[in-house]
């Protein structure tokens, strides 16, 4: 609130002073409008070099302001604003870290469990513990769900099953057919007496229609959007969306991954036609923390605490005593002081010793992440990029190609997907350890959303991942580094125009 009072305060000043000085400019109004931006976008400028941004990020809001400055200034107020993101959430990431350190408390492993992590990978082990602060749990059972037809059956089939409560978080929630289906299962779990809360995102769901809102509340659901917009050039939060997917049934089973909830993800729209992707499905210990980010959230948006027994003591999956590899969930987000997702990537590439296998379909990295890429494939590692074909947001397509010859010079195998679209955001390592969730290999997601990865340690679950992942290079094609850099020449132009805007992307 304080920042849109010196921006609209700002505003009037320099209204003010143009308004009294009109009789000096020879055309006064046209010349006023032209100060104005004019010192609009000396004063940003000036406010951007005081901010200690990234020196690329920084580079590229001076070229949009000097080339666009009219246009620039009004993307910058919707945008651009850092206003200290840790400032912006200082109150949601102490609360977070107090309840996970009270709720979950120090970790404990065995040296059993600790033989499971390769010496190579404890440091990813450690880096988690860190600055993720949630537990790896050894006893949660996981299971790969491919594709929207798998998904979304066993979500429908463990809804079915509530008896206590069902949390729901996504990004996107559309009014379509099996979003109809979800809304009136959930409707009827309502009215037979169990707590249903739903929370989706303000701006992914922007086009969700308030009658579909209003049969889940008439119904007795809690339904509440995440950091609504209601004045989008004023609203500093605008730009750090909650991009996370996560449904908690009863505590003792969870769902975290890449599908929102739309026809889109069973391959029903026409022009993305089948629909490639992966969420998974848990069951046991490490779905307490995936109900402690929904609950964070929940009372985020809602001012209410949920923080009692009856929501955070999940059944274990091993009762037959079954070690199942280690499960850790880790959120990430603007409210955190490190880059808790963008890190882990970082520490699994930098940990590989055979193989880096990545899924994305927005790949628009720092130059941390694509610095070490490029390194671990000059040293000879087996890294492999999967894309999609065919590109549903193109300015975020152009600028991924524009990374690609250098990625090829360096011995990156890169592969576009051809039989769909897809939307995969998977990333393994040595056939080992994996993430996968909502994270893209994009600075978005490194830098602005909140998100959730499940990070898998020597689980069924990997090895489910390698195997989905050497069929999808079945049904892709490898980029061939003499027919692309042949391309033709205006698509260069638009990676390299997009690239530019990588930094905003």
């Amino acid at each position: 609130m304080k920042n849109t009072i010196r921006v609209i305060v700002f505003i009037l000043v320099i209204g003010a002073v143009l308004f009294a000085t009109q009789g000096l400019w020879e055309g006064w109004l046209l010349g006023s409008i032209s100060i104005f931006f004019t010192i609009s976008v000396v004063f940003i400028a000036f406010l951007i070099s005081l901010e200690n941004r990234h020196p690329t990020r920084t580079l590229t809001w001076l070229v949009v302001l000097g080339s666009f400055p009219v246009l620039g200034f009004f993307f910058y107020l919707i945008f651009g604003r850092n206003v200290r993101k840790r400032r912006l959430f200082q109150r949601k990431a102490l609360l977070d870290k107090e309840v996970l350190e009270e709720v979950e408390g120090t970790p404990e492993y065995t040296e059993e469990d600790m033989r499971l992590l390769d010496e190579s990978k404890k440091g990813i082990f450690q880096l988690s513990q860190n600055i993720g602060r949630s537990p790896i749990s050894f006893d949660t059972e996981t299971v790969v769900l491919t594709n929207g037809n798998q998904t979304f059956t066993r979500i429908l089939e463990e809804i079915s099953k509530a008896k206590h409560h069902i949390h729901f978080e996504y990004y996107i929630v559309r009014d379509d057919e099996i979003g109809t289906q979800i809304k009136d299962l959930l409707i009827e779990k309502a009215k037979s007496g169990v707590q249903v809360r739903f929370l989706f995102d303000a701006v992914g769901s922007f086009q969700l229609g308030s009658k579909y809102i209003k049969e889940l509340r008439a119904a007795g659901v809690e339904i509440v959007s995440f950091s609504p917009v209601r004045v989008p050039v004023f609203n500093n939060k605008i730009n750090f969306r909650n991009h996370r997917k996560i449904i908690v049934v009863d505590g003792d089973v969870g769902f975290v991954g890449g599908l929102n909830i739309g026809d889109e993800y069973l391959g029903r729209d026409e022009y993305f036609g089948f629909w490639r992707d992966t969420h998974l499905y848990v069951r046991g210990e490490a779905v307490r923390t995936l109900q402690l980010i929904f609950l964070q959230d929940w009372y985020y948006a809602t001012d209410e605490s949920l923080l009692t027994p009856s929501y955070l003591t999940p059944a274990l999956a091993n009762k037959d005593g079954k070690k199942y590899g280690g499960v850790q969930m880790i959120a990430g987000g603007p409210d955190q002081e490190w880059e808790v997702i963008k890190s882990l990537y970082f520490s699994m590439i930098t940990s590989a010793r055979k193989s880096i296998w990545i899924a994305s379909p927005y790949f628009v990295p720092d130059d941390d992440i694509f610095t070490a890429l490029k390194v671990a494939a000059l040293s000879g590692l087996d890294v492999r990029l999967l894309v999609p074909k065919r590109p549903d947001k193109r300015i975020v397509y152009y600028a991924s190609r524009s990374y690609f010859p250098e990625m090829m010079d360096a011995g990156v195998k890169i592969f576009q997907y051809e039989k769909g679209f897809l939307h995969s955001k998977v990333v393994v390592v040595d056939e080992q350890v994996a993430s996968i969730g909502t994270a893209n290999m994009d600075m978005r997601s490194f830098h602005l959303n909140f998100e959730v990865n499940a990070f898998l340690y020597n689980t069924e679950s990997v090895i489910t991942l390698v195997e989905d992942y050497e069929q999808d290079l079945h049904d892709a094609k490898p980029i061939a580094k003499e027919v692309f850099a042949n391309r033709p020449f205006y698509q260069k132009v638009f990676e390299s125009l997009a690239r530019l805007a990588s930094p905003l992307l």
